[in-house]
């Protein structure tokens, strides 16, 4: 087996290092690379290639790791020299796009997939969710078979990976940027150890926990004006107020919800929805 890597940034090196350590040959064009990336790719042990047209003339997988708003460029890119291998899209996009990327290359076995977890090393693993074709999904596995990338197949239909990913992605994101500013509001009023301790105390994950997700449902007509104030103290201390905004929008999509404590939890998603929402078209 021969794959091609494109391109190997920190994940794509080191997903592919893992390849490399079944003994599968690992191609990379370093065509108009970076120092940085050529390092990282002779650490992984991969093999340069001229350029794209020989990487694609040889491999008969290739995988795209890349920044998301390159990745339908990079399909197109390859779709331009009839590459008619398998083609593993292993970037944090949407699925709509993950189903364009599919059209763009007609020629193409395309598997969707979505990487979750910290570039594979000694200490850390990677999870790869597939979606596609079940074969060509079962062949991009086959690659990792022992090794510190853990392959779960998640369906037939392209998309559904990606999914996935955004929506880890999506809680995994935005945490961060809240704690940032929460931490940043609290040190702003000298109350950081007191922030601290106090989150210290908390239990597990809120996406461990969706079955308390209809509580939050229930007493949303109260949060939401507490996002309001919450954005009012972060403006007053000059930081940004964007996501309490965004999450007082999100909670009164659950007014009608007022006090509905046995909501079933299929109701709280469907409220979510912005469809019918005359502020939002």
């Amino acid at each position: 087996m021969t794959i091609g890597i494109l391109h190997p940034g920190q994940m794509g090196a080191a997903i592919a290092a893992q390849a490399r350590s079944r003994g599968v040959r690992a191609l990379w064009c370093p065509d108009g690379r970076s120092e940085a990336t050529v390092h990282r790719a002779q650490t992984a042990g991969l093999e340069s290639v001229p350029s794209l047209p020989d990487l694609l003339a040889q491999a008969d997988m290739v995988l795209s790791v890349c920044p998301p708003a390159f990745a339908e460029d990079l399909a197109r890119e390859v779709a331009r020299h009839g590459y008619n291998g398998v083609y593993a899209d292993a970037n944090a996009i949407s699925p709509e796009r993950a189903q364009r990327i599919a059209t763009i290359l007609p020629n193409a076995t395309v598997v969707d997939g979505g990487i979750i977890g910290p570039p594979p090393t000694e200490a850390t693993v990677a999870r790869l969710y597939l979606s596609g074709p079940q074969g060509a999904c079962a062949d991009v596995a086959h690659l990792f078979t022992g090794t510190l990338v853990e392959v779960h197949q998640i369906g037939n239909e392209v998309g559904k990976a990606s999914a996935l990913k955004l929506s880890f992605a999506s809680f995994q994101k935005a945490t961060r940027a809240l704690a940032a500013v929460s931490h940043a509001l609290a040190d702003h009023h000298g109350v950081r150890e007191a922030l601290q301790s106090e989150a210290e105390r908390m239990g597990s994950s809120a996406l461990a926990q969706p079955g308390y997700l209809p509580s939050v449902a229930a007493r949303a007509w109260r949060w939401a004006p507490e996002m309001q104030e919450i954005a009012a103290a972060l403006h007053e201390a000059g930081l940004p107020t964007h996501l309490a905004e965004g999450a007082k929008r999100v909670l009164e999509q659950w007014n009608d919800d007022k006090d509905a404590w046995n909501i079933e939890l299929d109701e709280v998603f469907k409220h979510l929805s912005t469809a019918n929402d005359e502020t939002d078209r």
